[in-house]
């Protein structure tokens, strides 16, 4: 059974990354979770029980994880979590397992500085065109096997500011419609 779980804590192993034979990207580390509490006896914050979990991660969260966390850092985890019975010999235990979904460092505890990653676009084959066929233009618009543009992709220039409403080039890289990489925002 696999439940979705939240979780802090101390990353208390070293982030230990591998990549399968398929080229899959797995990183895994033990995550130290404890909660306290403050005691009136004694007046003052406690640790209460700890509870360890392995963390694995998976695909570019994995590489991601492995260029972010150390030991020691305190981070909050989403994902599904697995209980699992083991046996060895004479000995017994219970392991808790949480493949993440999503993790980061736990800011109560400091700063952090982001870097968003870019994803490079796929490489598409471009498909042989014969004489009439359409293709998609350099400009985004239809065009001719010869380059020509289509009579139908004449912009009425009357209103300049008409056409342009709403578009701010400055702020954005606006990328064609068949790329599906990320445009910075």
């Amino acid at each position: 059974m696999s439940d979705i779980i939240t979780l802090t804590g101390i990353v208390a192993t070293t982030p230990r990354h591998i990549m399968t034979a398929e080229g899959l990207p797995i990183t895994s580390f033990r995550l130290a979770s404890s909660q306290r509490r403050y005691d009136r006896g004694q007046q003052r914050w406690v640790d209460a029980d700890t509870n360890w979990y392995t963390v694995t991660t998976f695909r570019q969260v994995a590489v991601h994880a492995v260029g972010s966390l150390h030991k020691g850092e305190r981070i909050v985890v989403t994902g599904k979590q697995h209980i699992r019975e083991w046996q060895s010999g004479e000995r017994t235990g219970t392991t808790v397992d949480i493949d993440a979904d999503a993790l980061g460092h736990d800011l109560a505890w400091g700063t952090t500085v982001f870097t968003r990653s870019v994803s490079t676009p796929v490489e598409k084959e471009e498909p042989e065109v014969s004489g009439d066929e359409v293709v998609q233009g350099s400009d985004g618009g239809d065009a001719d096997s010869d380059g020509a543009a289509d009579s139908d992709d004449a912009v009425d220039s009357g209103d300049a500011d008409s056409a342009d409403a709403g578009s701010n080039d400055d702020d954005a890289t606006l990328l064609p419609a068949a790329d599906h990489t990320l445009a910075p925002f």
